[in-house]
């Protein structure tokens, strides 16, 4: 019975496996990056916390936007970087913003956090290489 746990838990993987294959991935331009403007790191703040995108050599573009050398922002919250090869999560961890927004502001809850922001593309699957900031770690009082 293990066994056969085993190759139909294989056989229903193979399908993603393949899906991830096929999936299209688009070139970064060299020296591209992305950074989170404010809060700074090590910064306390209220429970309110406005977040400032940037993003240097490369143009923000709305999801579905087949652009060279654009993508849109994804904020992610508490979290560490998800697949690179795969379109990045939609949940409360993974904040998409696909209409090509530049900040936004969150409620979070007291306590330590960190925000990083990926870069995707009209897909939401990052680039090639990714292009993704550096982890901010804020207090929130």
């Amino acid at each position: 019975m293990r066994i056969f746990t085993g190759v139909l838990f294989a056989m229903l993987l193979l399908p993603v496996a393949a899906l991830a294959e096929g999936l299209p991935r688009t070139a970064a331009p060299e020296g591209a990056e992305v950074y989170i403007i404010t809060p700074a790191d090590g910064a306390t703040v209220g429970s309110e916390v406005l977040v400032q995108f940037g993003l240097k050599g490369m143009g923000v573009a709305p999801a579905g936007t087949v652009a060279a050398n654009t993508g849109h922002h994804h904020l992610l919250i508490d979290t560490g970087l998800p697949a690179l090869d795969l379109p990045v999560p939609a949940d409360a961890q993974h904040v998409h913003f696909g209409k090509g927004q530049t900040e936004t502001t969150i409620t979070l809850s007291p306590g330590k956090h960190t925000l990083q922001l990926l870069l995707a593309d009209q897909n939401h699957i990052p680039h090639v290489p990714a292009v993704v900031s550096k982890v901010v770690s804020i207090t929130v009082k």
